[in-house]
């Protein structure tokens, strides 16, 4: 009796290490989860972290190494920086090994993330394609098109796709190389011309149009998107002949939370005029931690459903005209609002939210 009474003692305890426990008004993840999770709890973090801090860590060390006996380290780096200076603007060094990683898999299964597209995409033709919206840190566009870790190239036979970030990202030595390698490109007119022009069929380069301005925008159930002023993208599309398709990220705001910013507050003015001197805007975000659900800098475990949707014929001109690339930003505005009402519902989103188009 006494070890059938300390079995059940034993059998208890398992049962609740496996449930949330709360202390202080934290709530801690289980002692005893599946070594599954734990491993894409893990991918999560790394790939984090690297984003974040990998390239300022770099430019930290290279200096201190000036001051060294090293000093000869930060030299070769810089002067192979500047040496392979136009390779993100001539298709990068993508390796499809590097795409496959398992670590990207275990990203995506953390969420998780899975792709779907509206239709197939002709492998004859060329594409421009509006990644919407940016979130805190377009971790779907990454995902998704800088990766195989949602199986792109079997949803997409034929069509190979770059991720075009800020030509600021290929400055630091070491971390421009392993960006590249998810076949990720500067995003400037050379690189994009380069893509469509000279690399054949097939190729579809990926934008975040709505830039890193997006990130003041991305509270959970917010749906707005900066696109109004943004036809860089629709020229280009026009000049090279490419077709233009839209994608919506379902989730890609629900990641994080941040402080309240509402429109005509002093946080959203200082954030704005940091974003014109940095870039980026100052955003106070916050998740959750690696071993509780309260707080920290861990993406809380929201699905993201990102939809490519169907593509949008153009017509090559050489050099269009405004009223050419008004027209028909006006029509891609209109099919990435019906594409976010066709799939909206499906993806846990109530009928009557509507995307604002800013």
């Amino acid at each position: 009796m006494i070890v059938k009474d300390r079995c059940l003692d034993i059998y208890h305890a398992l049962l609740a290490s496996r449930l949330p426990m709360k202390l202080l008004g934290i709530e801690f993840a289980p002692f005893l989860l599946p070594l599954k999770r734990r491993f894409q709890t893990f991918c999560m973090f790394i790939w984090f972290m690297q984003f974040l801090l990998l390239g300022p860590t770099i430019v930290i060390i290279t200096t201190y190494l000036l001051f060294t006996k090293y000093y000869w380290i930060t030299i070769l780096l810089y002067s192979w920086t500047w040496y392979d200076r136009q390779t993100p603007q001539r298709g990068g060094r993508r390796s499809d090994y590097f795409r496959s990683l398992s670590v990207f898999k275990g990203l995506a299964d953390y969420f998780p993330m899975r792709l779907h597209k509206s239709e197939d995409l002709d492998p004859s033709k060329n594409y421009v394609a509006g990644f919407h919206p940016h979130g805190i840190f377009a971790v779907g566009a990454f995902t998704n098109f800088a990766s195989e870790a949602t199986g792109f190239k079997k949803l997409f036979p034929g069509i190979r796709s770059s991720l075009l970030t800020l030509r600021g990202q290929f400055f630091f030595p070491i971390y421009r190389d392993y960006i590249m390698l998810s076949g990720a490109c500067d995003v400037s007119k050379e690189s994009v011309n380069y893509l469509l022009n000279d690399q054949g069929k097939g190729n579809m380069v990926v934008i975040v149009v709505g830039g890193a301005i997006e990130m003041l925008e991305a509270h959970p159930d917010q749906y707005t998107v900066h696109l109004k002023t943004r036809k860089g993208f629709i020229k280009k599309a026009l000049e090279t002949g490419s077709q233009l398709v839209p994608i919506y990220s379902f989730g890609e705001t629900d990641m994080f939370n941040q402080v309240p910013n509402p429109k005509g507050s002093k946080l959203r003015w200082l954030q704005t005029k940091l974003k014109v001197v940095n870039g980026y805007p100052l955003t106070p975000f916050y998740g959750r931690g690696i071993f509780n659900y309260t707080f920290g800098i861990v993406p809380h475990r929201k699905s993201i459903n990102t939809v490519v949707g169907k593509p949008i014929d153009v017509e090559k001109t050489e050099n269009p005209s405004q009223e050419a690339i008004d027209s028909l930003h006006d029509v891609y505005c209109k099919a990435l609002q019906t594409l976010f009402d066709d799939y909206k519902t499906k993806f846990g989103i109530s009928e009557n939210k509507y995307l604002a188009v800013n």
